[in-house]
């Protein structure tokens, strides 16, 4: 009969929408923050991600070049559309802002359908706001190399502080 109950309890579990669980509010410094049309708030009406959390989700390593760093380099950090997955965030359109209020429009399939990434991490170590992080929006050029070119550039967005989900 136990086993049974237990059987029951985690089908239960298992057959609840994801929609709701709620996202977790941050333990350390907030470094990014979504505002706009999101399902999982978590600090008020916005999305706010530490490092521990942004880490913790689905991410991809990649080794490539690129054109704001010498030689191949190596970066790690969530899938961008992980980070919208936890945010619960569904827009027609996308706005990084950077620290210095340097702005860009990204399409939602640059998240959706290609694998960037939210670099957090270059060569294995945190980026500091000085060499483009804390976070950095990464093209798959290890990938692709179609997507080595202006227009991919100009949405590779760093020190990336806002996502706003229009």
């Amino acid at each position: 009969m136990r086993s049974l109950l237990r059987s029951a309890a985690m089908a239960a579990v298992i057959l609840l929408p994801a929609s709701s669980f709620a996202l977790d509010a941050p333990k350390g410094e907030v470094i990014l923050t979504i505002t706009g049309k999101l399902d999982h708030p978590n600090v008020g009406d916005t999305a706010q991600f530490d490092l521990v959390m942004l880490e913790a989700l689905d991410g991809r390593k990649g080794t490539m070049e690129t054109p704001w760093t010498t030689g191949k380099v190596e970066f790690s950090g969530p899938l961008f559309r992980a980070v919208l997955k936890a945010a619960g965030a569904h827009a027609d359109k996308l706005k990084l802002i950077a620290l210095n209020d340097y702005a860009a429009e990204v399409p939602v399939e640059d998240a959706f359908e290609i694998d960037s990434i939210l670099a957090t991490r270059m060569d294995g170590a945190p980026m500091p706001v000085r060499d483009k992080g804390p976070l950095f929006l990464v093209y798959p050029f290890d990938q692709d190399s179609s997507l080595y070119n202006e227009k991919y550039f100009s949405r590779s967005v760093w020190q990336i502080k806002t996502i706003e989900a229009e």
